[in-house]
């Protein structure tokens, strides 16, 4: 089994304010003096990370996400709790990481390189790789106080990561700046995934999330709700993150043993859904290209001025394959009551490549389903799609060519 690179038990921080400065100076030599008020922004946060793993953290803004990671690093001591760090730590938390204004890129890559505890004579050895990482030609010898926002990000991830750490610890700052060095950045950092780097990622972003990471924690308003696979997770937050008033978040575990996530309010709510194929038969397997045809069919419960019905194929990693619904094709229902039944019939060609795939369901008032949220249901329908007699290809689309070769 891996060893252990971090351990958090019982961690929480309260940011307080005092009175009087002479009461907060107290706390430096031990002397507890009561603060004229508190907030505690985490909370009996407990969980581990073995070598090697990348676990991802998720949650809304305020949760407590970077907050954690300043506990983690050490620009923040924390409130209760402890936290035991094994391997060095190198980290983006913040856009610029402190970087001095006045002095160029070059300059502050060195400062930071002799912050993680690099030589003079290693600092001088990377520089060259550094340069080259960020690419941001003679703006590396001008002061940062020239740079875009993006190129701060550049210059900063280039330093951090010039000599793989054992620990790597990534906030929301590589969502600034242009795709292309984004996608750079991924590279390096799947690069150090698989040399054994330990990974922790805070991002919006599920798709990177459930491609990057083997685990994901979600905080919600300072309290760990949730550790466990990245889709799983991720699912339960796009719950959380939907109107919060009158809505319910169920979790239920499946036959297969996955975790479906259930929330809405219930003015509507999926009766039945399955795929059938061009004979009008139910199916589970489905071959590359296939014509099928998804019904659903939907229980109002409670008058509805408006209803949108969504929909969401995800491959096995829970990363969006293709999804749409009835505001986009312009097919709104309006003036619903309770008692009636609605159904869908959904024609496509199953152009995916082989693989499990899901569906989920998404019955509310508008394009999103975050504004009357009636009920989102997560693995609503789970299918399979093997390659039965097409030529072999690679990859999750099926976007079959035309190929024509000449020699001369």
């Amino acid at each position: 089994m891996s060893s252990v690179a971090l351990k958090i038990e019982g961690l929480g921080k309260a940011f307080r304010e005092f009175s009087m400065e002479w009461q907060r100076m107290l706390g430096w030599f031990g002397i507890n003096y009561r603060a004229a008020s508190e907030a505690w922004v985490l909370r009996d946060i407990n969980f581990q990370v073995f070598a090697g793993e990348c676990v991802g953290i998720v949650g809304q803004n305020g949760a407590g996400k970077s907050t954690l990671l300043k506990l983690v690093t050490g620009t923040l001591r924390p409130s209760e709790g402890s936290i035991q760090v094994t391997g060095r730590i190198a980290a983006i938390l913040e856009l610029g990481m402190g970087f001095n204004q006045d002095l160029t890129g070059r300059e502050n890559a060195r400062y930071t390189a002799g912050l993680m505890g690099m030589s003079p004579v290693q600092i001088e050895a990377v520089m060259p790789e550094v340069e080259a990482f960020a690419e941001i030609g003679d703006y590396f010898d001008q002061p940062v106080r020239t740079y875009s926002s993006g190129m701060q990000v550049r210059v900063a991830f280039s330093v951090v990561t010039a000599v793989r750490p054992e620990i790597l610890i990534i906030d929301e700052a590589l969502s600034v700046g242009d795709a292309y060095f984004g996608h750079k950045c991924m590279a390096r950092i799947r690069q150090f995934r698989d040399e054994g780097t330990t990974l922790l990622f805070v991002s919006h972003d599920p798709s990177a999330v459930q491609s990057l990471c083997d685990r994901a924690i979600l905080l919600d308003r300072g309290r760990l709700v949730m550790d466990g696979i990245p889709s799983e997770v991720m699912d339960y937050y796009n719950a959380l993150i939907s109107e919060r008033e009158n809505v319910s978040v169920e979790v239920k575990h499946l036959a297969n043993g996955a975790a479906q996530t259930v929330s809405g309010s219930g003015e509507a709510v999926l009766e039945s859904i399955a795929l059938f194929n061009a004979a009008g038969d139910p199916v589970e397997f489905v071959n590359v290209g296939e014509a099928v045809e998804l019904r659903v069919r939907a229980r109002i419960c409670g008058p509805i001025p408006r209803l949108v019905f969504g929909y969401m194929i995800k491959d096995r990693l829970g990363q969006p394959v293709f999804g749409t619904n009835t505001y986009y094709t312009e097919q709104v229902l309006e003036g619903l009551e309770a008692g009636q039944r609605v159904e869908y019939r959904v024609a496509f060609q199953m152009n995916f490549g082989p693989g499990s795939y899901s569906i989920s369901t998404a019955l509310c008032s508008t394009e999103t389903h975050l504004v009357n949220n009636y009920e989102w249901r997560d693995l609503a329908l789970i299918f399979t799609v093997a390659n039965q007699n097409r030529v072999q290809f690679i990859g999750s689309a099926w976007v079959p060519p035309t190929i024509e070769v000449s020699t001369r």
